[in-house]
Order: structure tokens, then C-alpha cells, then sequence
């Protein structure tokens, strides 16, 4: 027998004794009543966290429901589109904070190191808020237009050098159509103020010139004439102007100054009724003369 035979053997049972050995091992592994503690209770915390997760995320998504209702009733002419862009976007934020936190306190449980890890995500997204800086500051401005209802859709609004009526409202841009016509498209953070001439009623506010030759008493009893019953006739005004007497006075000639409260975005409107009214009356008024003289 050559010793390439003798040593089969020996192989063989170190083969037999290494799988009794690993069978052992993985009997011992098996009932380690520690170890499966471990993994219960690991498994225990992770489904309650994960369930709590759920249930805070329930929680201000119906806080959310609840304070843009309240907003919603606060404002008789709004766009509903526009809550339900500010709820979903908070919703999405939630989901996510919630989510990741959730992540990383199970990767806790499984002992891993998370220092590296937060801090290559906050490297991360610092080189990304440096890349984007306007990006963001759009996105954060639209977030709060929104939120806070500074404008519809259907508002007259004026932002710096640009008027005209809303036509859309993004989370980046404000789209604007001019008084000629034009379109504007404005980055939200650009809009650093705003005037809205469409949340209260407006004052239409008409300076009529008038000749000397003419007496006060009677120019301004003949624009009350003419005014009478307008807001009758027209639905902007709120009621019939009110002649507030001579705003300014020259050799030639003095002003006076008619004032009249009409609805929101009326106002150019108000005060071109207002002065065909009165010239109405004042050709009127000529032609009685004439025809009396």
C-alpha cells in the first residue's frame, strides 16, 4: 500500500470530525437562547418603531387636513387647487423626515456606525444647497405665498415694476399677464413685496378741471346731478360718488375731486363711468343754455 493510500484515511475522518464540528456549531448557534433573545427583542423595537413612525405620520397629515381647512374658510374667492399643492407638499416632507429618521434608528439596532454617514449627508447637502441657491429660494418663497395666501389666481397684484392679473402660481415661478396683454414669468424670489389690489374694495378718485368762469355752487350741483342713481345703474360702485370739493386751484382754473368706493380691480372702470356722467350732463347743460339764450 502506497502512502498516497494511507493517507485517505486520515483525510476522512478529519473530514467526518470537521462536520461534526460544524454541525455542533450550528446546533449550538441554533439554540442559543441569548442570541434569539436578542433577535426578538431587536425585532420587537424595530416593528414599534416602525409603527410609531406610521402613527406620527398619521397624526400631521391630519393636522395638516385641519389647519388648511381652517385656512381655506378664512377666504371666500380662492383657488382649492392651491391647498391641496401646500398639503401634499407637506405631507411629501413629512413622509420623508419621518421615514429617515425611522431608517436611521434601525440601522442603530444593527450597531451601525452612523457619524460617517450623517456626516457625508451633510456634506452632501451642503454642496447641493451651494449649487442651487436660487433654486431653493424659489421653491421656499412659492412654499409661502402659497401658505399663506398672499395671491390668487385672478388677483390684480403689482411686484416691483410688474402689474397685471395672476394667471398661474408654482412653487418656483408666478406667472403674471400685464394690463397690454404681456406675460410675465417672475421666480418667486424675486417677489420681495406685493401689492394686491384685489382683497378689499378699491376708491376710484376722479379730478375734474374746470374753467374759473364757472361758479363752484353750480359745477358741483351739476356733477351730483349727474352722479345721482349711478350705482344703481352700475354694480361696481358700492354707492353713489361723493363730491369732496376743490382739490386744487390756479388762476385758470380749480379741481375738483370726486371719490367713490367700488369693488376690487374696478377702479379704472369706476372713474370712466364717472367722467362720461358728468360730460354727459355738462353737454346737456350747454344745450339748455343755448337753446334758452
Amino acid at each position: 500500500m502506497s502512502e498516497s493510500d494511507e493517507g485517505i484515511p486520515e483525510k476522512a475522518e478529519e473530514a467526518v470530525e470537521g462536520a461534526f464540528q460544524l454541525s455542533e456549531e450550528f446546533w449550538n448557534w441554533i439554540t442559543n437562547v441569548d442570541m434569539w433573545m436578542g433577535v426578538a427583542t431587536a425585532a420587537i423595537r424595530i416593528l414599534a418603531i416602525f409603527l410609531l413612525t406610521r402613527i406620527i405620520i398619521r397624526i400631521v397629515y391630519k393636522m395638516i387636513d385641519q389647519f388648511l381647512l381652517r385656512q381655506e374658510k378664512s377666504r371666500i374667492s380662492m383657488n382649492p387647487r392651491r391647498f391641496t399643492t401646500v398639503g401634499e407638499l407637506l405631507k411629501n416632507i413629512t413622509s420623508f423626515v419621518c421615514n429617515f429618521i425611522m431608517i436611521l434608528i434601525i440601522l442603530a439596532e444593527f450597531n451601525f456606525k452612523l457619524g460617517p454617514l450623517l456626516a457625508s449627508a451633510g456634506v452632501l447637502g451642503l454642496a447641493v444647497g451651494f449649487g442651487a441657491q436660487s433654486l431653493v429660494k424659489d421653491v421656499i418663497t412659492g412654499f409661502f405665498i402659497i401658505l399663506e395666501d398672499q395671491f390668487a389666481v385672478g388677483d390684480v397684484i403689482k411686484s416691483g415694476e410688474f402689474r397685471g392679473t395672476v394667471e398661474i402660481i408654482g412653487l418656483r415661478t408666478t406667472r403674471i399677464r400685464g394690463l397690454n396683454g404681456e406675460t410675465y414669468i417672475i421666480p418667486n424670489g424675486l417677489i420681495t413685496s406685493v401689492t394686491n389690489y384685489s382683497v378689499s374694495n378699491s376708491l376710484a378718485l376722479v379730478d375734474l378741471p374746470v374753467k374759473n368762469e364757472k361758479r363752484v355752487n353750480e359745477t358741483i350741483a351739476l356733477i351730483q346731478r349727474a352722479l345721482k342713481g349711478i350705482s344703481q345703474r352700475r354694480p361696481e360702485l358700492m354707492q353713489d360718488p361723493e363730491v369732496l370739493g376743490i382739490q386744487s386751484l390756479t388762476t385758470s382754473e380749480y379741481v375738483v375731486r370726486i371719490a367713490a368706493e367700488c369693488h376690487p380691480n374696478a377702479r379704472e372702470v369706476t372713474e370712466r363711468e364717472i367722467l362720461k356722467d358728468i360730460k354727459q350732463a355738462m353737454e346737456a347743460e350747454e344745450l339748455r343754455q343755448s337753446s334758452q339764450g
